[in-house]
Parts: C-alpha cells; sequence; structure tokens
C-alpha cells in the first residue's frame, strides 16, 4: 500500500520527530485551506514506514499542537494499521484565519509550507474580514421566498426553522450576515447588463438592471439576457448546416458564474457585464484570492472567495466544483482574455460579428433586403425602443424613407410593433430566414 503523493491538503513526515515541521505544515494548510491532514510514519513519497508509538506518543503530539498553533485548534489524533505498520493520522479544521505556528504564519502551495510576509498576511487579515458570512448585514428584516423556490424548483426541501442555519445565513451572534442579504428577496444589490455602440463607453445603448432581489434569481437572468443576444447566422453552403454564434456562450456562462461566486460583496460593488460592439467585458471586484497564483488559477485551482456561497450555487446545479470554467475559456481564447489586478477581475470575450453580420447582408439580400433595412435591424437589435427620429438620425435618411423601409418588413413579417406607438418596442421576427 501506498499513501501517494503530498497535496496542499496532505503532508507526511516518518516520525514524530519532525513534529514541529509537521505542525508547521498543519498551520500551512489551515491557513490555505481551512483544514489539512498529516500522517507520521509516511515517507514523503508515500510508502508506508511505520511510527512507534509509546504511552505518551499521541498526547505529546496534542500537546504540541496546542502550544504551537495560535489561534488554538483541536485536533483529531487517530491510529492507523496499514500494511501491519502503525502510522498516526493527525486532522485539523479551522476558520480563524490567520493561524501561526511557533510565532510566524505559513502558506500552502501544492506540497511546500511558505512563509509569508507582512504584505502577505495583511490580505490574509482582509480576506477574513472581508468574508459574506462574517459581515452583519445591514437590514435585519429579510425574507427568502426566491430561494426557497430556487430550492423547490431542484427538489430539494428547505426546513424552515433550520434553513439559515444549514445555509450560513447567519453570523456567530445570530444575525443575518452579507450572504443572507445578497439571497434576500429584496436587497440594495443592482447587477448591471449595459450594452454601448462602439468599443469604448461613451454611447450607452441601453441598460439593464437585474438587481435588488435575490441575487441567484438575477444571476440566471442576465444569462437568458445574454443568450437571448447572441444571435446566429446560419451558413447554408456546402454539404453541412453551419450556425455562426456571435459569442461562445458557454464560456460567457463560465465567466459570468464565476464573477458572481468569486465577487467581493463586502465593498458593495456587484459585478457587472458590459457589451461593445466588438467585445463582451465580464467584470467582478477583487483580484485573486488570498493563497492562489496566478498559475493555479488558469489550471482551473478553485479557491473559492465565498465558500458557503459556492456550496448553495452547486447545490442549485448553477456551478460545479470541477474548475473547468477557466480552462475552458483559456483554451478557447486565451490567457490575455483574462486582466487580473489587486481590484478587479475582467475577462473580455470577443464577439464575432463581422462574421455574423457578413452572413446577415448575404441572408438579408436573399430575402429581398436592402442596405436601409440591413441597417434598420442591427439598429432595432440593438435597442428596441429606437424610435423613427433617431433611425432617421443615424442612417442619414429622411423620416419619411424609414416609414416605408419600416412597412415594408412588417409586411415581410420580418418586424412588428408590440405595444403602443410612442411607448413600444421593437420585436425582431427570429424564426424569419434572415436570423434562422
Amino acid at each position: 500500500m501506498n499513501f501517494g503523493m503530498e497535496t496542499e491538503l496532505i503532508e507526511f513526515k516518518k516520525t514524530t520527530g519532525e513534529l514541529k515541521e509537521g505542525v508547521i505544515s498543519l498551520t500551512s494548510m489551515l491557513n490555505k485551506n481551512g483544514q489539512g491532514t498529516l500522517y507520521f510514519g509516511v515517507r514523503n513519497d508515500g510508502e508506508i514506514l511505520g511510527q512507534q508509538i509509546g504511552d505518551r506518543t499521541l498526547r505529546e503530539i496534542s500537546q504540541g499542537i496546542a502550544n504551537a498553533i495560535k489561534p488554538q485548534v483541536i485536533p483529531t489524533i487517530i491510529m492507523e494499521l496499514c500494511d501491519d505498520k502503525n502510522v498516526i493520522k493527525v486532522t485539523v479544521e479551522g476558520d480563524e484565519k490567520p493561524y501561526s505556528a511557533y510565532g510566524k504564519y505559513y502558506m500552502r502551495t501544492a506540497d511546500e509550507d511558505r512563509e509569508i510576509s507582512p504584505q502577505q498576511l495583511r490580505n490574509l487579515m482582509l480576506s477574513v474580514s472581508d468574508s459574506i458570512v462574517n459581515i452583519e448585514a445591514n437590514n435585519q428584516e429579510l425574507s427568502f421566498d426566491q430561494l426557497k423556490m430556487l430550492y423547490a424548483g431542484n427538489n430539494l426541501t428547505l426546513r424552515e426553522n433550520t434553513f439559515e442555519q444549514n445555509l450560513n445565513l447567519l453570523t456567530r451572534d445570530g444575525t443575518y450576515n452579507l450572504m443572507a442579504a445578497i439571497l434576500a428577496d429584496i436587497n440594495s444589490y443592482s447587477i448591471k447588463v449595459a450594452v454601448f455602440r462602439g468599443t469604448d463607453k461613451t454611447n450607452l445603448i441601453k441598460r439593464n438592471e437585474y438587481g435588488y432581489k435575490c441575487m441567484l434569481v438575477a444571476v440566471k437572468q442576465v444569462l437568458d439576457y445574454m443568450e437571448a443576444l447572441n444571435d446566429t447566422a446560419v451558413d447554408v453552403g456546402g454539404s453541412l448546416r453551419k450556425e455562426i454564434r456571435l459569442f461562445d456562450f458557454p464560456c460567457f456562462r463560465e465567466a459570468w458564474l464565476n464573477a458572481c461566486l468569486h465577487n467581493r460583496w463586502s465593498r458593495q460593488t456587484p459585478p457587472a457585464v458590459y457589451m461593445f460592439e466588438d467585445r463582451i467585458e465580464v467584470i467582478s471586484v477583487g483580484g485573486l484570492p488570498e493563497g492562489l497564483t496566478l498559475e493555479e488559477f488558469y489550471e482551473g485551482k478553485s479557491k473559492p472567495v465565498n465558500l458557503e456561497l459556492q456550496q448553495i450555487m452547486v447545490r442549485l446545479d448553477y456551478i460545479e466544483q470541477t474548475g473547468h470554467g477557466v480552462p475552458l475559456i483559456v483554451s478557447k481564447y486565451g490567457k490575455e482574455v483574462f486582466d487580473i489586478t489587486e481590484n478587479f477581475i475582467t475577462v473580455t470575450i470577443p464577439l464575432n460579428k463581422d462574421k455574423v453580420l457578413e452572413k446577415d447582408l448575404q441572408l438579408a439580400k436573399e430575402d429581398g433586403l436592402d442596405e436601409y433595412d440591413q441597417k434598420m435591424l442591427n439598429l432595432m437589435k440593438e435597442n428596441s425602443n429606437i424610435t423613427v427620429h433617431e433611425l432617421s438620425v443615424q442612417i442619414g435618411v429622411g423620416t419619411t424613407t424609414i416609414t416605408k423601409h419600416i412597412r415594408v418588413l412588417r409586411e415581410k413579417g420580418i418586424i412588428e410593433r408590440a405595444g403602443s406607438k410612442k411607448k413600444g418596442q421593437w420585436v425582431i421576427k427570429e424564426e424569419t430566414l434572415w436570423f434562422s
């Protein structure tokens, strides 16, 4: 039998003569992952050597941990028989970061224990104080009907008298925490999706707000909206039917869900989506989690900023704990689409707009549409509330010409008007050939 390799959660020591080094390893694992396991009697390549165990061996390990690790943790220490040899297994858990060993602070990286700098220590302490389960919500009059409906929709039952504790919606003092606030039916967090003309923020076309409600409901609404914007052109040339999407929706979905999960909600700024003519930007607040390297990030190793929120999102099938989101985006677009700073992570997803428009123009000609029709349809897609006057100004023709083209498009069944003349919206009939 071989125990395998050391990891961020497992450390091997040959004997209890390496107790001090083992305690340091436990501390570094606590600071990185909130838990760790240490084996005595195992070589670092996983081979079992066995450990001599006397009357005081387990007690000495317990006392050594109690005296060295601050804040104090209570380890679980057991003796195991493997291949007729005794090994000692020590496990610790704790959520009172940062932990020190012999007066110094350490962080686990792969299978190494590294002493952290004063700046890293400050960042670690800040991340703990930023935890959405430790911060008390400003509003204590909260309800969770929308959250309960999400659970019911997944055939999951929440017990009325215990769900707040089970979902970690309460602080240690029993008050609602920040996570409870962002998952409540009514809150102060507004998630925005903004659409701009051009490649910068000077010309805002449309801004949709999906906040002030249970964050998970808003997250889903953003996904639905962006999926609706993901126009498809169909290339019927050749022997196979080929669809050209405006952007890769699975990549956007991963970027958006990660932004909501890892956002530093304590800074009072929700994640956002900005759509330009050539790209989509998904922005979340807060850089890489403390203790996670850039290389580990690109490899898909997960260290959630909001662990308790992750557990809820996994339970409701929003995300998986496979860590495939970042590698998926990197495989499609490369690492350069990630812009990571101390305060923000921005994921830029390019648009295939030229390809889609090229195919749209081809289909438009086949359907008897001219250049003005094409321009009008593009503007209506970008802003369904656009007026005849605005179409006239942006296309550069008179309102009489615009009105004639609108009549032709309506007669062809390509567009229709929903609502009143002043407050209605243009509806593009996506089932037509032009948009099929």
